[in-house]
């Protein structure tokens, strides 16, 4: 499982952090080596501390497995004027049959978040507000999450447009506890594989 291979790399990471005196640069060449393995060239351009956080900035080059076209429409679409509504207005521009899915997607990755224990949906329910979930949303995923889902069948003939959103969402989501465990893991996949059909 990725996690079990990251997490102790982190570690040794930090403590190198820690204990040299070229912090400054050492954390700017981390921060580009961990996005190369992603296959991304990336050039921290700033980085300063604010309030007990480190703020980076980043230039980013076309990763590598960007193709020419998908990438120059990534800049333009990034060109467009920015909203706080992008993924909401994606998401209203589905079909019922497609928030359906996607609803019943993003509860699939929650029951299997810790598949031992029923879901506290009063605990849950902040949190994935904090995520930008609307309130119609939420009601669909809590409707959802009384039924057991299968990935198979959720994940079969899935459209490429709703595997995008679904996949941001269920990163967040998995991400809620700091940890991505095996069938974690297996969703986040196979939506990424449905977003290549």
């Amino acid at each position: 499982m990725l996690s079990q291979i990251v997490r102790p790399m982190v570690r040794t990471q930090l403590r190198l952090l820690a204990n040299t005196q070229a912090t400054r640069s050492t954390l700017v060449a981390t921060i580009a080596q961990w996005l190369s393995f992603l296959g991304v060239k990336a050039e921290v351009t700033e980085l300063n501390t604010q309030s007990n956080q480190i703020c980076v900035s980043l230039t980013v080059g076309k990763p590598e497995a960007c193709d020419d076209r998908d990438w120059e429409q990534i800049l333009k679409n990034l060109d467009q004027p920015k909203t706080n509504a992008e993924t909401a207005q994606a998401i209203s521009a589905l079909t019922a049959k497609q928030e359906l899915k996607l609803q019943r997607l993003l509860a699939y990755v929650i029951q299997v978040g810790d598949p031992n224990r029923p879901v506290e949906w009063d605990a849950l329910q902040p949190q994935l507000a904090s995520l930008g979930f609307s309130e119609e949303m939420l009601l669909g995923i809590k409707s959802a999450l009384k039924v057991p889902q299968a990935l198979d069948q959720l994940t079969e003939n899935l459209d490429a447009d709703v595997a995008a959103l679904a996949l941001s969402k269920a990163v967040g989501i998995a991400l809620l506890d700091r940890q991505v465990n095996p069938l974690e893991d297996k969703a986040l996949s196979a939506l990424l594989e449905a977003m290549k059909q």
